[in-house]
């Protein structure tokens, strides 16, 4: 699509019409199916207005979700948009996955505060491919349209890049939290990051997008599409973020980076012990954000047992990735494996150290598992009370204690670590 070098004008876009408009009773239904789980809907009653023009026009709306292919594997953090995404496609409208092999090697400055490493084509296409084998176990293929954001960020000439750059004011720009900590610090920020937010407004313009949805964190690089469309003399889109999902640990948000993660191509009984380890704080959110069920009954299954309840949610989110059964089948094998502890149950490819001696003092065994980095910190561990010993995690008080062989011992070590030392 080219570019003309535009002045700012007033937009064209026709304002959005008041939520006052009455809804169907299957619009509204729509609408709460959506709604669920999201963060924010913006502006207020514009999607509701959509929804409601799409079915007296029978137009049905294009939805637009955008992923840059920066690691080769999904997991559940990026499902609670896919299923968003999901949502939408049931209710019979247009679902764009669009993948940003061109942002990618830009780099989203989000939640930065040193500038993202840039990443070469190949290793971005590499990515995209995994990426698409994916998400089709959540979206329906035949009813997915996967495009390409280089489809038309490759055919721009330095022309176009400057009609983009004209669009925005670096004032709008530094108004992002992101630039404006790193600033405030001194830090740098480059021109290129710049146009990361001006990049993929434009996929907005390029793709004539109704809906666009986004984690929170997006919020906006997402208002930068709606700014572009109106300069553009589109109609603007309506905007959907939904939370990031919080990891296992409880407190940072679910990534690979924070090694809090559960992958949608992990073995069944991985996933089904890890998401076992979650603590109960945010098993409601969890419910609400991967699964369908009814929000009051999973508030009876959580007021009535906790523990219960989160191997319901186990077994459903294994199932929405494996073959039907695979949820049960890996709650059989966690519950058989715990009953025969009788107490702690060790999470999938826990490392072992295997001793020849006769006895090792366990703040030894931790630093020659490479578990801890010096007998300093083994020892200010011990000391602190993080390091459980054997199936009723009993607190090891000494730091001299040892470990004598024959044996094997099951160790946990702080909240996330486990070791298993055999001899």
């Amino acid at each position: 699509m080219p570019l003309k070098v535009m002045q700012d004008k007033k937009s064209k876009t026709p304002p959005e019409k008041p939520e006052s408009q009455k809804a169907s009773a299957s619009v509204q239904a729509a609408f709460e199916k959506i709604k669920r789980g999201a963060e924010e809907l913006l502006p207020a009653g514009a999607l509701l207005e959509r929804l409601i023009e799409s079915e007296k026009t029978g137009v049905p709306l294009k939805i637009k979700a955008g992923f840059d292919p920066t690691a080769p594997d999904l997991h559940l953090g990026h499902t609670v948009l896919l299923r968003k995404m999901k949502h939408f496609q049931e209710l019979g409208h247009e679902v764009i996955f669009l993948i940003g092999d061109f942002t990618g090697m830009i780099g989203d400055p989000t939640g930065r505060s040193t500038t993202r490493r840039q990443m070469t084509r190949e290793d971005i296409q590499k990515n995209a491919q995994t990426y698409a084998d994916q998400v089709f176990r959540i979206l329906d293929k035949t009813k997915t349209t996967v495009r390409f954001n280089s489809e038309w960020c490759d055919k721009m000439n330095f022309y176009d890049v400057l009609g983009l750059m004209a669009q925005v004011t670096v004032a709008r720009m530094i108004e992002r939290d992101d630039f404006t900590k790193r600033l405030k610090a001194g830090d740098p920020v480059s021109l290129l990051e710049f146009m990361y937010p001006l990049v993929q407004g434009y996929d907005s313009v390029a793709l004539k997008s109704d809906v666009e949805l986004g984690g929170t964190d997006q919020k906006f690089n997402i208002l930068m599409g709606r700014d572009l469309q109106e300069k553009f003399n589109e109609r603007a889109q309506s905007i959907l973020t939904v939370p990031l999902l919080v990891g296992l640990d409880g407190q940072k948000k679910m990534s690979k980076s924070f090694d809090n993660y559960v992958g949608i191509s992990e073995a069944p009984y991985a996933m089904f012990a890890k998401i076992m380890s979650i603590p109960d704080t945010i098993l409601r959110n969890y419910f609400v954000l991967l699964t369908d069920f009814s929000l009051n009954q999973v508030d009876d299954w959580i007021k009535a047992d906790p523990f219960e309840a989160k191997k319901k949610l186990a077994v459903s989110v294994i199932n929405d990735y494996h073959p039907s059964g695979s949820g049960e089948e890996a709650r059989k094998i966690w519950e058989e494996e715990k009953s025969a502890r009788k107490g702690l149950v060790l999470p999938p490819e826990t490392p072992e150290l295997k001793v020849t001696a006769k006895e090792i003092l366990l703040v030894q065994a931790l630093v020659d598992s490479k578990t801890e980095t010096s007998l300093t910190a083994a020892r200010k561990l011990v000391e602190q009370g993080a390091v459980k010993l054997g199936d009723n995690l009993e607190t090891v008080t000494s730091r001299d204690h040892i470990l004598t062989f024959p044996g094997e011992y099951a160790i946990k070590i702080g909240k996330k670590k486990y070791l298993v030392v055999k001899g």
